[in-house]
């Protein structure tokens, strides 16, 4: 089974404006490849840059997300599953951005690090800082890289110690 774990920085409150994009690959049960990139959201200014630290100067040189998305297919196009923490979030960042950039969005089904958390460990809160810090992953928080890789961690965490993964599996997106 490959897993595939996302983690999106986004720029403003567009759902379009995706700023940096960590994506990490699972395969039974191991994290097998790592990558992260910077993405020229579709407008320069930026409000959550106090949250990441991402500015216009650090990304508009990047390319857009399609370029992205695309130079990552060899991670995503072949997953079983795509995981996120809070998946909603980034469910929807990755849609409107494939929509926005006239790509077509990946039918695989999103798994939620949040939903196995709460359900396999019983925790709560259940937001990525504290998971990681119960599990004792590593984190930078708000780095997407570090994002995606701690939200790896626990999806292969769970799926070693046994957790029915299509548990956390979300439905069809309500937007």
């Amino acid at each position: 089974m490959k897993i595939v774990a996302i983690d999106f920085e986004t720029a403003d409150f567009g759902a379009d404006s995706a700023c940096a994009l960590g994506i990490v690959s699972i395969e039974d049960g191991r994290i097998t490849r790592t990558d992260a990139r910077l993405i020229r959201p579709p407008r320069e200014k930026f409000v959550f840059t106090y949250i990441h630290g991402i500015t216009w100067d650090h990304v508009k040189g990047e390319a857009d997300f399609g370029d992205v998305w695309d130079a990552f297919r060899d991670h995503w196009s072949d997953a079983d599953y795509l995981v996120a923490h809070n998946a909603p979030f980034d469910r929807k960042v990755l849609y409107t951005c494939c929509l926005a950039a006239g790509r077509q969005k990946p039918a695989t089904p999103f798994l939620c690090t949040v939903r196995i958390a709460r359900t396999h460990w019983k925790f709560k809160p259940a937001n990525l800082a504290y998971v990681s810090g119960q599990l004792g992953i590593a984190l930078k928080h708000h780095d997407a890289g570090s994002d995606a890789l701690a939200c790896a961690s626990i999806a292969a965490k769970a799926v070693l110690e046994g957790f029915p993964i299509t548990s956390a599996m979300l439905g069809p997106p309500s937007y």
